[in-house]
This record gives structure tokens, C-alpha cells and sequence, in this order.
């Protein structure tokens, strides 16, 4: 019979796994980025959310959600297995991402939430005007 690992375990443990998937998400983007010479940014800065890509002198971020981790509409399919973990896990992550999106639009910056999705060919053009949009908005004037 397996033994169960304790929460304090299995925490310990699932810390030490590093993150692939959205390594090559970020990838995807980075390659769009570039090929549509959109200049100007910065990855891993130290902004609430830890944004995948800042751009600082238009106060834009942009994060690139992968489908399942946060709960795509289209594409997110609940566990079956072991739900009782994973739904309040995903649900977790959609609330952390409004309270980040509400932390750092406070703080005037322009927040972009691209889905993993859109990051195929054929949404390609719609993900690259959304990032200009967002580029071309002025920042709104600071509060005192």
C-alpha cells in the first residue's frame, strides 16, 4: 500500500518542480514579439502578478494564461480525478489573477491577459493588436 504523504510533504516536494509549459508559452509569445517587432520589454520584472512581459515606459503588462492552470471558458475541462483538490487550486488562481489585474491597474498600469489558445497562427494578428492597443492608450495622469 502507498503511503500518503503529510500536506507539509507534498508541499515541500511539489515547490521543488519547476515550470515547463508555460516556459514555451512565453516562448511562443517572445517569438511573436519579435517577428512583429514589437519593442520595449522586459521579462521577469518584480511587479505584482510577476508578469511574463513588461513593457516599462508604456506601464503595460502582459500575462499569457495557460488554458488550464487558469481556467480557460473554451478549453478548461475540470479534473475528474481528485477534484477536490483541483477545483479550489484553479479557482484559487482566477481570483489571484483579478485581485493582480486590480493591484496593478491601481497602480496605473495596462493590463493584457493573453489565453494559451491565442497564441496559435490563426489568432496571431488579434493577440499582436490587442499588445498595440494597449502600447498606443496613453497613461492615465498619476493620482497625487
Amino acid at each position: 500500500m502507498t503511503q500518503v504523504p503529510t500536506p507539509a510533504r507534498r508541499h515541500k516536494t511539489m515547490s521543488r518542480i519547476k515550470s515547463r509549459d508555460n516556459e514555451r508559452t512565453e516562448l511562443r509569445l517572445l517569438r511573436i514579439l519579435r517577428r512583429r517587432k514589437i519593442v520595449g520589454w522586459k521579462r521577469h520584472t518584480s511587479l505584482p502578478g510577476k508578469p511574463d512581459f513588461t513593457f516599462p515606459s508604456e506601464r503595460v503588462v502582459v500575462f499569457v494564461d495557460g488554458c488550464f492552470w487558469h481556467k480557460c471558458p473554451l478549453h478548461c475541462r475540470p479534473p475528474r480525478l481528485n477534484s477536490v483538490y483541483w477545483l479550489p487550486k484553479l479557482n484559487g488562481n482566477r481570483r489571484r489573477d483579478r485581485r493582480v489585474d486590480r493591484d496593478l491597474k491601481q497602480k496605473d498600469w495596462k493590463v493584457v491577459r493573453i489565453w494559451e489558445h491565442e497564441l496559435s497562427n490563426h489568432d496571431e494578428r488579434m493577440v499582436v493588436r490587442r499588445i498595440r492597443a494597449a502600447l498606443a492608450r496613453p497613461a492615465r495622469s498619476r493620482r497625487s
